[in-house]
C-alpha cells in the first residue's frame, strides 16, 4: 500500500476537517496537487479534499464542529472550510455534464472513480485517505507519476475539448514533472497539434497565468520546444522565438541565479507580450526594462550603471544565450559595479551657468564622456571639459 506522509497531513487542523466528514459517515480524500506533490517529496500546498458528502451538508458539518465554511465554488461543488486558519477546498465528487471549452455544467456524482475521470491528467487523479493511504481508481496514476509522464486521462482530445486550457497545463506539468529525457505522450502532442486554435477562447488571464508558472519551472525548454512543434507558442505569442531559451537556462544554473519567469519571456519575446498575457503592472514594467537593456547594445558595467543591477544581469544573460557562449567571467560582477556608480557631477554645480532644457543637455554630455572613459574621468575633469 502506498503512503504519503507530511506535516501538512498529520496537522490537527487538517484532521478535524477529515474527522468531520468521517464521523457523520462521509468519505474524506485528499485529492489531486497536495497528493502528487507528497509522492514526489515536494512541498505541499494547496489542500483540496473530495467527498461524498453534498455541499450543504459539508456546510451544515462545518457548522456544527465549530468550523467556518466558505461558499467559494458552491455551484461546482466547493465549499472552503477554515479550520484553525487553515483553508481547505472540500468538494463533492462530481461529473461534467456538459462543456464548451472554457468551462463545465456539472453534476454531482457517487463515487470517486467517476470524479476521477472527469480530471485532467493521470497523476492528478490519485487520492489519499486521512491516514495517507493511496488510491488509485483510474490504474495509471502511480505508475505515471513515477515514471515522470504526464498523460490525460482517457482519450486527449475529449479532455482538451472539455477545456482548452488543458493544451497549456500539459506543457507546464510536464515542465515541472515531466521527464525531459524521456519525450512527450504522442497522443497527447497530435491532439493539442489538431486543437490549438481553440486557445483563442480562453481569456488573457488564464493563458498568461499558465504560461508564468511555466516558465518559472527549473528547466522550461523542452516543453516550450514542443510548444513551438505543435504551433501552440505562435498561438500564444505570435513572433516568439525559443533558441536563446535552453541556453539561458544554462547560463542560469552556471551563474546561480534563480529561475524567473519575466527574463525568460524577455527571451522569447513576441508581440503585444503584455495584452496578450495580461501581465500586472509590476510585470510588464520589469519586462520592458529588461527588453530596453538588451536593446541599450553597451558593455556590462555601462548597463548596470544605466539600466540597475537585475535588468542588467538579465540583459547579459540573454545576449549571452542568445549568442550560444557564456559572458565574460567578470561580467555579471561588473554590472553590479556599474549599478553602484554615481555621476560625480550634480546640477548645481552647472548654475548659474546652464539652467533649463540647457542644464538638462549639459549634464547629459557630461555623464556621456564620463561613460565614454570607463568612468575614469573625476569631477574635477569633467566641469573643465578634459
Amino acid at each position: 500500500m502506498t503512503r504519503i506522509a507530511g506535516d501538512w497531513l498529520d496537522r490537527p487542523a487538517t484532521q478535524a476537517v477529515c474527522r468531520m466528514l468521517e464521523d457523520a459517515g462521509h468519505r474524506a480524500l485528499f485529492v489531486g496537487g497536495c497528493v502528487r506533490d507528497a509522492l514526489v517529496g515536494r512541498a505541499v500546498g494547496d489542500i483540496d479534499i473530495a467527498t461524498d458528502a453534498r455541499p450543504e451538508v459539508v456546510t451544515a458539518l462545518a457548522g456544527a464542529a465549530g468550523l467556518r465554511a466558505v461558499p467559494t465554488g458552491i455551484d461546482h461543488g466547493t465549499v472552503t472550510v477554515v479550520s484553525d486558519g487553515v483553508p481547505h477546498e472540500v468538494t463533492t465528487f462530481r461529473r461534467d455534464v456538459e462543456t464548451d471549452g472554457r468551462r463545465a455544467v456539472v453534476a454531482f456524482a457517487d463515487t470517486v472513480e467517476e470524479d476521477a475521470r472527469r480530471r485532467d491528467f493521470t497523476m492528478n487523479a490519485l487520492y489519499a485517505d486521512a491516514r495517507g493511504a493511496v488510491s488509485d481508481p483510474l490504474g495509471s496514476g502511480l505508475r505515471d507519476l513515477a515514471a515522470r509522464r504526464v498523460r490525460f486521462i482517457e482519450d486527449p482530445e475529449v479532455r482538451i475539448r472539455e477545456d482548452y486550457l488543458r493544451i497549456l497545463r500539459f506543457f507546464r506539468f510536464h515542465a515541472w514533472y515531466g521527464d525531459p529525457d524521456a519525450g512527450m505522450d504522442a497522443d497527447a502532442l497530435a491532439a493539442i497539434a489538431a486543437l490549438s486554435g481553440g486557445i483563442e477562447t480562453l481569456s488573457a488571464e488564464r493563458i498568461g497565468h499558465e504560461i508564468k508558472r511555466l516558465l518559472g519551472a527549473p528547466d522550461p525548454a523542452p516543453s516550450v520546444a514542443a510548444m513551438r512543434a505543435t504551433g501552440v507558442l505562435m498561438q500564444v505569442l505570435p513572433g516568439a522565438d525559443d533558441r536563446a531559451l535552453a541556453p539561458l537556462v544554462h547560463l542560469e544554473a552556471e551563474a546561480a541565479v534563480a529561475p524567473d519567469a519575466m527574463r525568460r519571456l524577455a527571451a522569447l519575446g513576441g508581440e503585444s507580450v503584455d495584452d496578450r498575457l495580461r501581465l500586472s503592472r509590476a510585470e510588464a514594467k520589469r519586462l520592458d526594462h529588461i527588453a530596453r537593456a538588451v536593446d541599450d547594445g553597451a558593455g556590462p558595467e555601462v548597463l548596470g550603471y544605466r539600466h540597475g543591477v537585475e535588468a542588467a544581469r538579465d540583459a547579459v544573460l540573454i545576449l549571452a544565450a542568445s549568442l550560444g557562449q557564456p559572458p565574460a567571467p567578470d561580467a555579471l560582477d561588473l554590472t553590479i559595479r556599474g549599478a553602484q556608480r554615481t555621476l560625480p557631477v550634480r546640477a548645481e554645480d552647472l548654475i548659474p551657468e546652464y539652467e533649463g532644457a540647457a542644464l538638462g543637455a549639459k549634464l547629459k554630455e557630461i555623464e556621456a564622456r564620463w561613460i565614454a572613459s570607463g568612468f575614469a574621468l573625476t569631477r574635477s575633469e569633467l566641469l573643465n571639459g578634459a
